[in-house]
């Protein structure tokens, strides 16, 4: 919608001498001006009306299955296309991969049905993103695999070499924080409070810090570039690797928790088509974890369950 200004209404023309012909000159514009609003609003309600009868392509017989997850995520993009190729045919429906420049994005695609589903994150991640938009109706449906997942170090060969008032990195969002904090508790760097949910707890449940271990709280492809100005850090593999830095600077990883698996996650609403149990029987397929046993794609980075 424009709006109109006094500029707009001096059209430059000079006053004429009668009055009757300033009226006539100046009626048409507005009435016409009326006119085009009024269309454009009937057009506007017209493609509200049609949008919100259109049904989502998870209920339509037929429809190609979108999953999405971030932009550039090869590992997840094989992994997809892998169940596309291979296993969707099997169980009677199309499955296509796309990415999205972001978690609020594309957990809003899945919510709203214009996608049928991400394996982008695990439960913790999916009920932060539902805590921040309580608009969003997803659920997860099904863990499909594991994140690599380990400590870092640039310096030191093992947890055991890091010296006293060492500098750790932890992921600056919650639920990868409280990922970072099991594991380090896991190497036997930290301990948790007695009683503390090990998948939401903070540095505030922190019991003991025998080392005195620094935290800095980084992003993502922010803790993989500072490696080396750290003495270690708690991260995803796909990060590390995708910055070129060799898989023997993981000096500890052991299998991550079912809490932190990659679930296939999926709208509410269209939880009981037809179109969207094939797609959950597809992800559950025994192929898929054959797949990430094997296929050097996803090697490191997306683990079996």
């Amino acid at each position: 919608m424009s709006t109109t200004t006094d500029s707009d209404r001096d059209t430059g023309d000079s006053a004429p001498a009668s009055g009757i012909e300033l009226k006539s000159r100046r009626r048409w514009p507005i009435i016409a001006g009326i006119a085009v609003v009024a269309i454009v609003v009937a057009a506007l309600i017209g493609w509200r009306i049609s949008g919100s009868d259109s049904q989502s392509p998870n209920e339509i017989a037929g429809s190609t299955l979108t999953i999405v997850t971030a932009e550039g995520n090869a590992a997840e993009q094989a992994l997809v296309n892998f169940i596309a190729k291979d296993v969707a045919p099997r169980h009677g429906i199309k499955i296509a991969f796309k990415g999205l420049a972001d978690s609020t994005t594309l957990n809003r695609a899945v919510s709203d049905g214009e996608v049928a589903g991400t394996v982008y994150q695990h439960k913790l991640w999916l009920s932060q993103v539902l805590a921040a938009n309580p608009d969003f109706k997803e659920v997860a449906a099904t863990p499909v695999f594991r994140w690599g997942f380990g400590i870092w170090s640039d310096k030191y060969q093992s947890v055991a070499q890091l010296p006293t008032g060492a500098t750790v990195s932890l992921y600056s969002d919650p639920a990868n924080e409280a990922q970072g904090l099991w594991l380090l508790e896991r190497a036997g760097l930290i301990t948790l409070k007695p009683g503390v949910d090990r998948w939401k707890a903070t540095q505030d449940d922190i019991a003991s810090n025998p080392r005195n271990l620094k935290f800095r709280l980084l992003d993502f492809a922010a803790q993989s570039r500072a490696l080396p100005d750290l003495d270690a850090a708690v991260g995803y593999t796909e990060y590390y690797l995708a910055a070129n830095i060799d898989i023997a600077k993981q000096i500890f990883a052991p299998p991550a928790p079912d809490e932190f698996a990659g679930q296939l996650t999926i709208g509410t609403k269209w939880q009981d088509t037809d179109n969207i149990r094939k797609l959950v029987a597809a992800f559950k397929d025994p192929a898929v974890q054959n797949f990430l046993r094997t296929d050097p794609s996803v090697r490191n980075i997306l683990l079996p369950l």
